[in-house]
């Protein structure tokens, strides 16, 4: 006997009602997303600055075409397997805000050259060695960019003398271009105070802007100089340092984000929600949802009841693997089992990566559903 294949109901149809939704699901408000497009083109073209934002924020072809449609030049990524769905897509214009190693990881990247503009970090010089060879084997052309150390203490080299090292290697190679400069500081882009995160937005700016002067007085010219994050993209902006910037979360924000004050020239709307069902309220002064750890990232904090639905009588206290504990304010009705309730997670990127479509509603209806087609591809 053949045994038939089961296959799971879809999450959502395009037309339900958003409370039919299966949960736990992804959700995009889709009136926010697309004023969040918008803005942030609106703003870079305001400023003269390139747009490449970072799409492992959101890790889906869809919303990189939507990005690129209202005038990014191109996207990153953050891992090379992660930039085939992309390319399959027909984005072609890649930057790899990264370092790799290895032989495995080098024959992608040859891969990749073969099929899309692509450029990837450095911060040494067998990285140099590894990729000049193999672009000679191969037969394409890569542009890298080495990674100055700006405050992240990450990656990235932390001194002229270095820069030069990694500069002068890369002219060695006939099929390797100097493309510029990555300078990224991710540690400021949650300082919570707004002037505060000006002030370090500022200084970081002022290391790059040191590195390009440095190569500017020996004569080599730097193209690019490409970082920023959603965080301090309203300061990087206006530095003159700064050619391309690459935000990522701005599409969505988050719970971390929201933390943050926002008293200036930018300012995103919450879009990105986990649809949620309480399904127990068996104990006293609690209820039970159905989003737990598999469901949503906690490193940057629990997730929040949208504002203006719970968030006065429920809050999410703790998460287990597949259950959500809230606990109810004093007063609040205990009986609400069966109740969908929105969440807006910690952590906007690690969440996204634990779902493979986003359901996306606009009012209470929902529009739409886009793959996550690069999820889970971190090689």
């Amino acid at each position: 006997m053949t045994m038939s294949r089961i296959k799971a109901p879809p999450v959502a149809r395009i037309g339900d009602p958003l409370a039919a939704v299966s949960t736990p699901a992804l959700l995009i408000d889709l009136d926010a997303f697309d004023a969040n497009v918008a803005a942030m083109a609106a703003l870079a073209q305001r400023h003269a600055v390139a747009l490449r934002p970072h799409a492992k924020a959101h890790k889906s072809s869809t919303i990189a075409r939507h990005q690129v449609d209202a005038g990014a030049v191109g996207i990153c990524c953050q891992k090379l397997s992660e930039a085939y769905p992309f390319i399959s897509a027909g984005i072609r214009n890649i930057h790899i805000s990264n370092e790799v190693v290895g032989p495995r990881k080098i024959e992608m990247a040859m891969d990749l050259a073969h099929q899309a503009r692509i450029s990837i970090c450095v911060d040494h010089s067998a990285q140099v060695d590894a990729l000049g060879k193999a672009a000679a084997d191969a037969n394409v052309f890569l542009t890298l960019l080495p990674e100055v150390d700006i405050g992240q203490g990450r990656c990235g080299v932390a001194s002229t003398r270095d820069l030069l090292v990694l500069v002068e290697r890369i002219a060695r190679y006939d099929r390797l271009r100097f493309g510029g400069l990555q300078a990224y500081h991710g540690g400021i882009q949650h300082v919570a105070s707004w002037e505060q995160r000006r002030v370090a937005a500022d200084v970081a700016a002022e290391k790059a802007a040191q590195y390009v002067a440095y190569l500017d007085a020996l004569g080599v010219p730097c193209p690019v100089v490409t970082g920023g994050g959603t965080g301090t993209v309203e300061f990087d902006m206006r530095t003159g340092v700064y050619t391309e910037l690459q935000p990522g979360s701005y599409i969505f924000m988050d719970g971390h984000y929201g933390r943050n004050e926002w008293p200036g020239e930018w300012r995103s709307r919450q879009s990105l929600y986990i649809a949620s069902t309480i399904m127990s309220t068996a104990k006293p002064g609690m209820a039970v949802c159905d989003v737990g750890l598999k469901g949503v990232a906690v490193d940057s904090g629990l997730p929040l009841v949208k504002p203006g639905q719970y968030e006065d009588v429920l809050q999410y206290v703790a998460a287990n693997d597949e259950h959500g504990m809230l606990k109810i304010a004093a007063g609040g009705l205990q009986e609400r089992l069966g109740d969908q309730l929105l969440l807006v997670p910690g952590h906007c990127d690690p969440t996204v990566n634990l779902y493979q479509q986003y359901i996306c509603f606009r009012g209470h209806k929902v529009e739409d559903i886009w793959e996550i087609d690069a999820r889970g591809l971190s090689q």
